[in-house]
């Protein structure tokens, strides 16, 4: 299947994974996984085969340090600022949030 045509999902965990480096074993396993099959199912998840419910998602974002929303977000800028939500400072969250409200609406 064409990264095209792959879900959302299915990009967006693959990217987060690879972005800590992790194998879609090790993935797996810190997410809660059965260590039996958690390299088959993250590999699922990747092609876009099967979606976890949202529990899993949650899960498999807190083993990846994301938040949950960038395995859905289909706007890649957006998708860029959730996966480094986590690696901000306090301060450095506020002072986005700040820019983004003080920015014009169109």
């Amino acid at each position: 299947m064409s990264a095209s045509k792959q879900s959302t999902f299915a990009q967006r965990l693959k990217q987060a994974r690879l972005h800590v480096g992790l194998s879609q074993k090790e993935l797996g396993i810190q997410a809660g996984l059965d260590p039996q099959v958690a390299s088959p199912r993250i590999n699922q998840y990747e092609r876009g085969k099967h979606e976890p419910k949202l529990e899993t998602a949650e899960r498999l974002a807190q083993a990846l340090g994301i938040p949950a929303a960038f395995l859905y977000a289909e706007d890649e800028l957006l998708a860029k600022v959730l996966l480094r939500w986590n690696t901000l400072s306090k301060q450095q969250k506020r002072e986005l949030v700040r820019l983004i409200e003080a920015a014009p609406e169109k």
